[in-house]
């Protein structure tokens, strides 16, 4: 990966970090983005500490605002003229609905939105590169999902897991509608489940969901282990050219079969770029 400029959203901790470190390993030029600046120079520091790799910027976002996600690109466009890889990891579950400063439920906001507007603002900086990538932390949890265009916000009534099972289905969709776009450039876009990881994920949670995620938590996987699917896809020459797929275990595997559907595909991209003024 040297000489390769790789950009991770979530980068201060979990599988982020984790990703961050792997790649930093291989000598990529990394541009991580963190919300908290102190928490974010922690991570820089320890990285380049752990791997020697000091070709390390970190950028400070909120991507729950679609101003910050702008004000981000436009950094990392500045700094970065080429992309050669994309991650989109930073994500998240809510115990209870709270709107974004957009007027948007937080789940859909961070877990799609930022995806979405992040991955386009940036999409001819990986044009720019000879062959670019874009890797999209999806969740298995995207089985239980279905996209409620009558209420993506869940402003009816609100439930964690839907809101965030609809969330990584949108992730999925998204990554299949990007990869017919990106046909006949020289960008790949794909999608990954990590596993059940052991990560901050869910601490917050005190429902039935957040019971069932502690009562688990011995067995979960580390951060680490979840993080190599995303790795390879970042990385390896086996992917190379590969487009459109979902991966887990680095090998693809079949979607929930509503993610398949060229209509719905098409109608969260529209919908999508009406919610973020694309």
């Amino acid at each position: 990966m040297k000489d390769k400029i790789c950009i991770i959203t979530g980068a201060s901790s979990g599988m982020g970090l984790a990703t961050a470190a792997a790649l930093a390993g291989k000598g990529a030029t990394l541009g991580l983005v963190s919300r908290n600046r102190s928490k974010g120079e922690t991570v820089v520091k320890s990285i380049t500490e752990k791997t020697k790799n000091s070709k390390i910027e970190l950028f400070i976002a909120d991507l729950s605002s679609q101003a910050d996600i702008r004000k981000l690109a436009n950094e990392i466009k500045t700094k970065f003229p080429k992309i050669d890889v994309l991650i989109n990891n930073a994500g998240g579950i809510n115990p209870k609905r709270i709107v974004t400063i957009d007027g948007f439920e937080l789940t859909f906001a961070v877990n799609h939105l930022a995806y979405f507007l992040f991955t386009n603002l940036l999409l001819e900086n990986l044009k720019a590169a000879p062959k670019a990538r874009i890797v999209s932390v999806a969740s298995v949890a995207s089985n239980y999902g279905k996209i409620n265009f009558k209420d993506l916000n869940f402003e009816k009534k609100y439930y964690s897991f839907k809101a965030y099972a609809q969330s990584k289905l949108a992730n999925i969709i998204f990554t299949y509608e990007l990869a017919n776009r990106l046909k006949g450039t020289n960008v790949t876009a794909n999608c990954l489940h990590p596993g059940m990881v052991k990560t901050r994920f869910a601490t917050e949670m005190n429902n039935y969901f957040g019971f069932f995620w502690k009562l688990i938590n011995p067995i979960l996987i580390t951060a680490e282990k979840g993080a190599e699917t995303a790795i390879w896809l970042a990385s390896s020459p086996e992917v190379e050219g590969i487009s459109g797929k979902y991966f887990k275990e680095k090998k693809e595997v079949k979607s929930i079969r509503s993610s398949y559907d060229i209509a719905t595909q098409q109608r969260l991209w529209a919908v999508s770029e009406s919610m973020t003024n694309l």
